[in-house]
């Protein structure tokens, strides 16, 4: 399976991330498929620049984004935020 992953970059103590798609068995740092965007937590507001067609790409064929990416790729606006009653009506469940 296909996951849309953060991959550890940048110094000691000084973090940024590059959103890659890699098969779900490989390590963090390790083999990936393609970058398709860049996270750095550090700016004030933080730093998200995402490749729209391609993340929309690799959803449209299944892979699946980690829950910290999702988040990431809600606020850079490829997928759409739940609507707040909808969610309410989930957790009521």
């Amino acid at each position: 399976m296909l996951k849309l992953r953060l991959r550890r970059t940048g110094a000691k103590k000084r973090p940024s991330y590059r959103i890659v798609v890699a098969e779900h068995s490989s390590p963090r740092d390790g083999r990936f498929i393609e970058i398709i965007g860049h996270y750095d937590p550090l700016t004030e507001p933080a730093t998200v620049k995402v490749n729209e067609d391609r993340a929309k790409h690799w959803l449209s064929v299944g892979a699946q984004p980690t829950e910290t990416v999702a988040g990431l790729l809600k606020r850079a606006g490829v997928i759409a935020a739940a609507p707040a009653a909808e969610a309410a009506t989930t957790d009521a469940s």
